[in-house]
């Protein structure tokens, strides 16, 4: 490994702080390093024949950095400076260790795949998800899903959101669509306060097309990862599919970590402290008797 990026937080002081550090840390050991914040139209440029990325911030920087390398892959490392990241697993504190375990050739590559919405004659790339919506508040809108040209559902709701794997933690999450395995390339699409409780999520397989139409008088916005907004007039389609691309995450933990960080972020896990460290029966008389 001879060339690593770091991209920071570009309105987070300590993230770019973190990222100097971090920044004369990697000097010591490798032979280029190059620091830019997220957002720069440079970065873009800088990100080519780099050989790890380094995001210091949120999810928001990660995914903002995924979406700039296509079509590149060049492995990320997240340092998570938010209160709410998934997709930035290391913690400030550690950040040097496991940079150092990253360079010495440790971690795993976890792939995330992207996925692809086209609008017009324009395709946008995103790490999480599409998401058609109302423009009104208070007044829902009417989005007809089809797939491969066969209509399947008309949703009369907030907004239709379509989401990879690693965006069925993020918004659809909320929503209340399924958890993916962080590398499956299926999509899923989850209605948002949909007017009929029977709407459900509906899990697709890699090669769908699905596509997104405003019906109705009342025009709708599509925003991709949640940085792009782009304004629908009724009767617009966007077409959303998988992308031919996907991003190397590099791990330097087991892939089970994933759900246990998952269960610690979303509050599911009763018990505190490192469950692979904990015998199984011990749990269970906690669970039963609260801890001694």
């Amino acid at each position: 490994m001879r060339r690593v990026g770091i991209l920071v937080h570009p309105r987070w002081e300590a993230a770019q702080e973190l990222g100097r550090q971090l920044e004369i840390f990697l000097r010591r050991h490798i032979e280029e390093v190059w620091l830019s914040t997220a957002w720069d139209e440079k970065a873009t440029q800088l990100i080519v024949g780099t050989d790890l990325l380094v995001c210091v911030g949120g999810d928001g920087t990660v995914l903002w950095a995924a979406r700039s390398m296509v079509p590149h892959r060049v492995p990320i490392v997240g340092v998570s400076m938010g209160r709410l990241a998934f997709l930035a697993e290391v913690q400030p504190h550690e950040a040097q260790d496991c940079l150092l375990k990253a360079l010495q050739g440790g971690g795993r590559l976890e792939e995330r795949w992207l996925l692809q919405a086209t609008l017009r004659d324009t395709t946008t790339y995103g790490l999480n998800d599409v998401v058609v919506g109302r423009s009104h508040l208070g007044r829902p809108i009417d989005v007809e899903v089809a797939l491969a040209g066969q209509s399947i559902a008309l949703y009369r709701a907030d907004a239709v959101i379509v989401a990879t794997a690693t965006g069925s933690t993020a918004y659809s999450l909320s929503a209340g669509g399924p958890i993916l395995p962080p590398e499956s390339r299926d999509l899923v699409i989850t209605p948002v306060a949909p007017h009929m409780a029977a709407s459900r999520s509906i899990v697709l397989p890699p090669d769908s097309l699905v596509s997104l139409c405003i019906r109705g008088e009342f025009p709708g916005y599509m925003s991709v990862d949640g940085q792009d907004e782009t304004l629908l007039p009724p009767g617009q389609v966007v077409q959303v599919a998988t992308s031919p691309y996907w991003v190397p995450f590099l791990r330097l933990s087991p892939p089970y970590r994933d759900y246990l960080l998952l269960a610690q972020r979303l509050g599911w896990n009763p018990f505190p402290g490192d469950l692979n460290r904990r015998p199984y029966m011990e749990m269970t008389e906690e669970a039963h008797h609260g801890p001694q």
